[in-house]
């Protein structure tokens, strides 16, 4: 089990999730979705849940809404057991990945809706609305019906309803993910804008790493029922703490080596310095970031000899994948410009160095 990670930049405690577990199916077929997950999220905290299909991500976000119970442990909100509170009586609302607005209704009245049925006063009613609809910038739109606006407006809507009652938590359940990539980059900015200006705690769920590093304040990273590392984007970019991690957060080569003296000796060759090791001895896994990958000329002192193998344009930058001595590949990010001084290319001879710091050692 994993717990929170680093600093965490926040103080009171929204959100707490103790010993959960969710087991489906018996015996041999059991399935388990979460296995005794622990993990605390703060008060005014842009949470988010990253990981691959399957790995029990929504799973406990829809334990947080109420709509999942746990085989064992505890749902708590600002410190009181919600575990077995239905989720209407749970100060908390979800935004799904269909918007589920009533077509029939103009945007105003969609935004309102969950406000009578609680029975708030009507003048209360306008107000609040009136509010959700600057927040979101969509007051022109008020008297349109939802049918008749774009994507983006309907997830804009969505969230107007969602925060009218002013819940404590938001559950965001991969809200952006119909979206068109251009609009989805768009909604990346509105939706930390929003929960900037509300001061509401977000809990948002996607496989999405972009997502994740764009809006969070912190981020959980799962695979297969447990959390792998919780941390602020740059912590767990700069400082995976297995293989997992690093493959899935961002791009990573891979570099099978022993330790010497607190060094790394590649297969491929050459003595790297690397972080991270902890004592261990034996055969390790060096994780090194593309872009601190550096290309030199072929033959300089203690440069890891290469071939390359392939140049990838992407306009801002170009990857360079070699090949080392012994076969293993290693892509380098150079930014494009660079790339054409350098003459770069297939088949040509090049040394690498790795910038300071930049090699890790990995956990299984």
């Amino acid at each position: 089990m994993i717990k929170n990670q680093g600093g965490t930049g926040v103080g009171k405690t929204s959100v707490e999730a103790r010993q959960i577990a969710k087991h489906f199916g018996q015996g041999e077929a059991i399935v388990k979705a979460l296995d005794n997950v622990s993990v605390e999220i703060g008060q005014g905290e842009f949470f988010t849940l990253l990981g691959p299909s399957g790995c029990g991500k929504t799973t406990l976000l829809r334990m947080i809404a109420g709509f999942e119970s746990p085989t064992s442990g505890q749902i708590l909100l600002d410190g009181a057991d919600i575990t077995p509170l239905p989720p209407n009586r749970r100060p908390v609302n979800t935004v799904f990945q269909s918007y589920a607005l009533f077509p029939h209704l103009t945007v105003a009245q969609n935004i309102g809706f969950g406000l009578e049925m609680q029975g708030r006063p009507a003048a209360e009613v306008k107000d609040r609305v009136a509010r959700m609809l600057a927040l979101v910038k969509l007051e022109p739109m008020a008297g349109r019906k939802t049918s008749q606006l774009s994507g983006g407006q309907q997830q804009r809507v969505a969230l107007a309803r969602a925060l009218a009652p002013t819940p404590k938590v938001l559950l965001l359940d991969e809200p952006l993910s119909a979206l068109d990539l251009k609009l989805r980059k768009e909604m990346q900015i509105e939706l930390k804008r929003l929960q900037t200006e509300t001061g509401i705690t977000f809990v948002f769920v996607t496989h999405d790493q972009e997502e994740a590093l764009t809006m969070s304040d912190r981020i959980a990273v799962m695979s297969a029922g447990h959390l792998q590392q919780v941390g602020t984007a740059r912590e767990i970019y700069n400082n995976p703490v297995n293989r997992f991690v690093a493959s899935f957060i961002g791009e990573s080569n891979f570099l099978p080596a022993t330790l010497e003296a607190g060094k790394a000796r590649l297969k491929a060759g050459g003595l790297v310095e690397v972080s991270g090791a902890k004592g261990q001895t034996g055969p390790i896994t060096v994780a090194v970031r593309p872009e601190q990958v550096r290309i030199v000329a072929a033959g300089e002192p203690d440069a890891l000899p290469a071939t390359i193998t392939n140049l990838v344009y992407f306009g801002t930058d170009t990857h360079c994948h070699v090949d080392l001595a012994d076969g293993t590949e290693v892509v380098a990010r150079l930014q494009s410009p660079a790339t054409g001084d350098a003459g770069l290319e297939r088949g040509g001879k090049v040394g690498l160095r790795f910038a300071p710091g930049a090699a890790q050692v990995l956990g299984d």
